[in-house]
Parts: structure tokens; sequence; C-alpha cells
């Protein structure tokens, strides 16, 4: 689990940073969110990936076979607030396109 779990990372990374480098904002902006989804799954791997256990406290499981909370309460927050940047880089988008009329990164309208 924990290679199919890398190989999920490093795929979503690599793609993330190819998307950052585009011209387009709306691409930039796709890439900075495949970059933080990769990062949740990172601090999320890092709490421990557990199959099969349950997930509270009894007389027949040890506390060594749980997951950390702490990483999961850190991921969730992180959705939150990435979403909300997320919704904001696109309004910001949005008014920079109404005001220049494109939507490239350094203000050009020429492809590469």
């Amino acid at each position: 689990m924990e290679l199919v779990l890398s190989i999920a990372i490093g795929a979503m990374t690599s793609c993330g940073i190819w998307l950052i480098l585009r011209p387009r904002t709306y691409q930039v902006i796709v890439g900075l969110s495949l970059l933080s989804y990769a990062v949740n799954l990172f601090i999320f791997g890092v709490g421990g990936v557990k199959a099969n256990v349950p997930p509270i406290l009894g007389e027949d499981v040890p506390a060594t076979a749980l997951a950390d909370p702490v990483p999961q309460a850190l991921v969730l927050t992180a959705i939150v607030i990435g979403f909300a940047t997320t919704a904001l880089f696109l309004v910001v988008l949005l008014a920079s396109r109404g005001l220049t009329g494109n939507d490239h990164v350094d203000g050009r309208n020429e492809p590469r």
C-alpha cells in the first residue's frame, strides 16, 4: 500500500510542477491544487497507512495498530484552506482576464 501511495504522490507532484511551469494562469492554478493534494497525501501517509483495523481502542486491539489522528486533522484543515485559496485564485484570474483581456502569467498574448 505504501508503494501505491508513494507512486501517487510522485505522479501528482510531477504533474503539478509541470502545470505550474505553463504560461496560462488557469494551468498554474490547477498545478498548485495538484501540489497541495500531493502534500496532503504525504502528510496523511506520515500518520500511518493501516488496513482492516478498527478505528477505536478495545481489549483485543493494541494501541500501535491505530493510525495517528493528528495528521488526519491537519489534512482536513489543509483541504478546507486549499479550497478557499483556489476559489480566491479563480476570482483573481477572472478579474485579471477581464481587465487585461488575456490569461497569460507574463501578460503576453503571443504563443511561446
